[in-house]
């Protein structure tokens, strides 16, 4: 759960912060901490803002495909907050959260169809460093999803990947936004 922070969460304040701290206990029930502490330094907090409600618009790709793809970058990384979150907002878009709940172990879950399984794959070598992503693996993609949908999942990862690293260097851990909800807990990445 939520502790501390490597860079102290600062108080949001004036009408700005009280917009967003409103904002975001309204989706969330609580202000989340990337928030608090990305409020040092308005303009990145504002950039992560824009950023996230540009990538929302996107429409060219499946969003159960997106939103697994998230939490298998989230898992590969370490970023318990995404996780959470991706596991959350799953709920709240009426995703398939069997699915969702299993992106952590999908190598041994049988949930999966295999262009999910793809994904999944997909989502984990770009987020390698380096990225492992093959001609194989994309070509395959590129031919079940197409041009238009394969850009907006790639730019996805890559913004989960900003993301959750970014939480990760921060130190921001799950603040049980699932539990909240009382969804079944997420499945544990497997060690293999």
């Amino acid at each position: 759960m939520a502790g501390n922070t490597r860079i102290p969460k600062a108080e949001l304040t004036g009408v700005y912060g009280a917009v967003v701290k409103r904002m975001s206990r309204k989706m969330l029930g609580d202000v989340a901490e990337p928030v608090e502490v990305a409020w040092h330094n308005k303009k990145v907090l504002n950039f992560s803002f824009s950023v996230g409600r540009q990538a929302q618009k996107w429409n060219r790709c499946d969003k159960n495909l997106k939103s697994f793809a998230h939490m298998a970058v989230a898992s590969l990384i370490g970023c318990s907050f995404c996780l959470d979150y991706g596991y959350f907002q799953a709920h709240n878009d009426g995703l398939d959260l069997t699915k969702a709940r299993e992106v952590p172990r999908w190598r041994e879950s049988d949930v999966f169809t295999p262009l999910e399984r793809e994904v999944l794959e997909y989502a984990e070598a770009m987020s390698q460093t380096p990225p492992t992503v093959t001609e194989d693996m994309s070509a395959r993609l590129l031919e079940q999803l197409g041009a238009p949908a394969l850009v907006e999942l790639t730019a996805f990862i890559a913004l989960a990947n900003f993301m959750t690293r970014t939480n990760v260097a921060f130190g921001i851990e799950s603040q049980g936004l699932a539990a909240a909800c009382d969804l079944k807990p997420l499945a544990v990445r497997s060690t293999t």
